[in-house]
């Protein structure tokens, strides 16, 4: 999907309708989240100031490297530069007096001793913002957060800002697909806006006025439904992900095509084909922590049971990834000692250097603790997964990969791999056995080439 900003109204075209000039933004916390939202709002036209308390991660994007990998953003990153509108700081006090909406983008991870939301990144940046705020500004959170968060954090701002009542805080939760990040924040399918005045309201719409001229929707609410829907929609997704994986269980059984079953119910409107797509299952760094921290949230609040449900999604989830070592498993023989193993993919999904709770990752290390020589592949995520997991061994392409291998597993679904000629692997492994792990390669094609093929919920 290609990107043009210049689409659309420009910022000074926008803002003009009623007069006011447009709003000054900062973005605090310059990962994944910050770094696409100040990049891409600085190519609509704003003046945006990125704040990070990682002097190193500034000085590189200031000198126009992005940090991570996301299709078309190093491109946008240069024209931002170039333009004068977008810079990095370490300093809070510069952006409180830059910036009259401030962004929160920060992250929140899984606490390691619960399945709760870590916050202290979200209220350490908040509490810094908030100490050097002399006048009126909106502080917005876009991070994924426990509902009622949002209330606390109003009671901090204004607490701890020195221009106490004059500060708001609002809430506008982001919804960008890993790999579509640049067209997920220029053309979103729609603005949530949880606010407390139509002061804040007026400030928001003024803040992504380019964007609503192109026709988005805007969802106008209140804090706690604001900080609901990011969840509940994840939650969704990940419970249809988790409901054709549980398809694929039951047909491993009874001998049925879960590809076949998966085709015939996307043809049903109510059902739809979109995430009903059978294999390995989700990670990354949204989805599992997500529902683990809404499902705790809730029993907290007492209503546990309402969404007890995604303790059953999140289990359906890890199952994929031990059912999919078994198959290796049974391919090699029955043990997996000595066995060697090419893995096509580390990172949690294509057109990502991503490997944060990675479906591929996990199997491959499973496969390395139960004997197997292990050879990973990626196109993106290599250096990330070495660096996490220098146990296991890299190739640089595909075929290197395959040298001797007894057993090929797709664990991410890369075009690459999707393309690769079965015959031309075939002449580089010690045999032919492949787990496809994505529902990505044609069945037929592979064992027509003499490949033994073995797909989850497949015969």
């Amino acid at each position: 999907m290609g990107v043009n900003a210049a689409q659309g109204p420009t910022v000074a075209a926008a803002a003009a309708d009623d007069g006011a000039p447009a709003p000054r933004l900062t973005v605090v916390g310059t990962g994944y989240l910050g770094a696409t939202h100040a990049i891409c709002m600085a190519v609509l036209g704003f003046d945006v100031l990125g704040v990070d308390v990682d002097a190193g991660k500034v000085d590189r994007l200031n000198e126009g490297q992005v940090p991570f990998f996301e299709p078309g953003l190093p491109e946008l990153l240069t024209k931002a530069l170039d333009s004068g509108r977008l810079r990095f700081t370490t300093s809070f006090a510069e952006a409180a007096d830059f910036g009259d909406v401030h962004f929160v983008c920060v992250g929140t991870p899984q606490r390691p001793d619960s399945d709760a939301a870590d916050l202290r990144y979200v209220d350490s940046a908040v509490e810094e913002l908030a100490a050097h705020l002399r006048r009126r500004a909106l502080v917005v959170g876009k991070s994924t957060v426990p509902v009622g968060t949002a209330a606390r954090l109003t009671e901090l701002v204004r607490r701890v800002a020195p221009a106490g009542d004059e500060v708001e805080l609002a809430w506008n939760p982001e919804f960008l697909r890993e790999g579509f990040a640049v067209d997920d924040t220029l053309r979103p399918d729609r603005l949530v806006f949880g606010v407390s005045s139509e002061w804040a309201e007026k400030q928001l719409r003024a803040a992504f006025a380019p964007v609503i001229a192109e026709g988005t929707p805007v969802v106008v609410t209140d804090l706690t439904t604001a900080e609901l829907v990011k969840v509940a929609a994840n939650s969704f997704l990940a419970t249809k992900i988790s409901y054709i994986n549980a398809m694929a269980e039951v047909c491993e059984t009874v001998g049925g095509d879960v590809t076949q079953l998966a085709e015939a119910l996307a043809y049903d409107d109510r059902i739809g084909g979109r995430f009903l797509s059978p294999g390995l299952g989700f990670g990354g760094g949204c989805l599992p922590k997500d529902i683990r921290a809404f499902a705790h949230r809730a029993e907290e609040l007492g209503v546990g049971q309402a969404v007890g449900f995604l303790r059953e999604v999140d289990a359906i989830n890890k199952r994929r990834r031990t059912r999919t070592v078994d198959l290796v498993r049974e391919l090699a023989g029955g043990s997996l000692h000595g066995v060697r193993v090419t893995a096509l993919g580390a990172a949690f999904k294509p057109n990502s250097d991503d490997i944060r709770d990675a479906p591929a990752l996990d199997v491959a290390r499973s496969l390395h603790r139960m004997g197997a020589v292990v050879t990973v592949v990626d196109p993106a995520a290599t250096d990330n997964a070495r660096r996490c997991h220098p146990e296991l061994t890299y190739a640089t392409d595909a075929l290197a990969a395959a040298a001797g291998a007894d057993v090929v597993v797709l664990l991410t679904e890369w075009n690459e791999f999707r393309h690769i000629d079965p015959d031309a692997m075939g002449a580089a492994v010690a045999h032919r056995r492949i787990v496809d792990g994505r529902h990505a390669l044609d069945a037929a094609q592979w064992r027509a080439a003499g490949w033994e093929y073995r797909a989850l919920g497949r015969p």
